[in-house]
């Protein structure tokens, strides 16, 4: 799928709330590698480090998550992390139910590369969400790995 067709889908939206396990330079609020990075449209136009994009504190690491949440609850039916630097880290992905309930929706290896979406597609899930999180094991892939947005796609019904 194609950015453009992402960026236009009707049922998706970006997060407007994230926070971390950790950030790059305990960054926080608004600075460059926050949590806040992940949220809203993908702004990172080019694979590499990027402050426009979240990463852990230390690369390497083990194991390191990014939560994020969205305006509308929804049923959900995918989920697309746009990863820009170190492609290939995320292990394990949570929905979130409206009671707080964690959902695993996948776990295993990440097979994205470069500046690229690893999109999970699967039938609508039975419970509404509006937060998801996103474990990344930081030591399979050297060096820092950074998420630039998250769309989340479902409908309300």
């Amino acid at each position: 799928m194609k950015q453009d067709a992402i960026a236009k889908e009707p049922n998706g939206q970006w997060a407007v709330t994230a926070s971390s396990s950790s950030s790059y330079n305990d960054a926080s609020g608004h600075d460059d590698y926050s949590p806040f990075q992940a949220t809203g449209a993908p702004n990172v136009e080019t694979e590499g480090d990027n402050g426009n994009a979240w990463t852990a504190k230390n690369p390497d690491a083990g194991l390191e998550w990014l939560d994020l949440t969205y305006s509308r609850p929804v049923f959900v039916t995918a989920l697309r992390m746009r990863e820009s630097a170190g492609a290939g880290a995320i292990a394990k992905v949570d929905l979130y139910d409206d009671q707080g309930k964690a959902h695993t929706l996948w776990t295993g290896t990440d097979p994205t590369t470069g500046l690229n979406y690893f999109v999970l597609n699967f039938p609508k899930t039975a419970y509404k969400s509006n937060h998801v999180r996103i474990t990344l094991a930081t030591n399979v892939i050297s060096g820092y790995n950074e998420i630039d947005a998250v769309q989340l796609v479902g409908t309300e019904q």
